[in-house]
């Protein structure tokens, strides 16, 4: 009895058995598919295996944008009623129920908003896609964050796909030409690739990592949107707007498919380890600069397609992001 009291007690100190504490999270903006996709995840098997689970929501929506307006109302419901979850009525009062937050509202613009708060409250942060209605929101929500010391990082679930991870990590040498494809649906509140490009950009820096020097944008074979990204070392990376998620990836050592959709599984378990260990899985240099793509793109449409450079966006701030 004695050395089974001694294992334990070397078990507990060395914290192996150790069960994690309970993490309650809160969405703020339930108007996409995104809070019940995800609500099913962290509140399902997984989630309580994992110790984690959806306890606060505050609605939001943006009545000028009809995919949120109209939908926002139906999310909640499900959240409220098949879930539990506890609706609040500010941004501030869920803050002080909640552990760590997830701003989903299907809109960008707010984000910055929203984000204020959660950074003041001192509380982790994950922001869904678009991280902001503009580079410029996404420039100064980093800075808030900085300075507050408050973890935050962004992404599209595009970025925790299998082949496209594997391509990152080396397995066909080094990435010297991508292309990515995803739908490209536009929303006349934000630049256009920042509403649902954004996953195949996301795509495309996943597999090359920072370092892109200027953009071009263009149209493809069947008039959509096509933008083509100079990196350094001459590698090259081009995203196409499609119907679907897919691409394709060529390095020293061959090449292989990449921009596949994983669902949201890979996405939410990043999202979970975050919360836990405060490290972000994408730096924020890297995101800022996926954002400077994407408005650098914005930018050479309104040239006619003359090549930008992303350090000229930057240099800006931002100051011509948005509509």
């Amino acid at each position: 009895m004695r050395r089974l009291l001694l294992l334990l007690l070397s078990l507990a100190a060395s914290g192996v058995g150790a069960v994690e504490p309970e993490l309650r999270l809160g969405l703020v903006g339930l108007d996409t598919s995104h809070v019940t996709a995800f609500t099913e995840i962290l509140n399902g098997p997984w989630g309580k295996s994992a110790h984690v689970s959806v306890v606060a929501a505050f609605k939001g929506g943006s009545p000028d944008i009809p995919s949120s307006a109209t939908r926002v109302d139906g999310y909640t419901k499900t959240l409220v009623e098949k879930h539990g979850v506890k609706l609040y009525d500010s941004v501030e009062a869920l803050c002080r129920d909640v552990d760590a937050v997830l701003i989903e509202s299907v809109d960008g613009r707010p984000h910055l908003e929203a984000a204020r708060i959660v950074i003041a409250a001192g509380k982790p942060l994950y922001i869904d896609k678009p991280m902001a209605g503009s580079l410029r929101d996404g420039l100064e929500i980093f800075k808030l964050a900085k300075k507050a010391k408050v973890p935050v990082f962004t992404a599209s679930s595009l970025r925790f796909s299998t082949n496209t991870l594997a391509a990152r990590a080396g397995a066909i040498g080094t990435v010297t030409n991508v292309v990515t494809s995803s739908p490209a649906e536009l929303e006349p509140h934000h630049p256009d690739l920042f509403w649902y490009g954004i996953h195949g950009v996301e795509s495309l820096f996943t597999v090359l990592g920072p370092g892109c020097v200027s953009v071009h944008r263009g149209t493809n074979a069947t008039g959509g949107i096509e933008v083509t990204g100079r990196w350094k070392g001459g590698r090259v990376g081009t995203f196409t707007e499609s119907k679907g998620y897919s691409g394709n990836a060529r390095g020293t050592r061959g090449e292989m498919p990449v921009g596949a959709y994983d669902g949201y599984a890979p996405l939410v378990h990043e999202i979970v380890k975050f919360f836990r260990t405060g490290i972000a899985p994408v730096e924020p240099e890297e995101t800022i600069e996926i954002l400077a793509f994407m408005e650098a793109a914005d930018e050479s449409r309104r040239r006619g397609g003359a090549e930008v450079k992303l350090s000229e966006v930057l240099r800006k701030g931002g100051k011509g992001s948005g509509r």
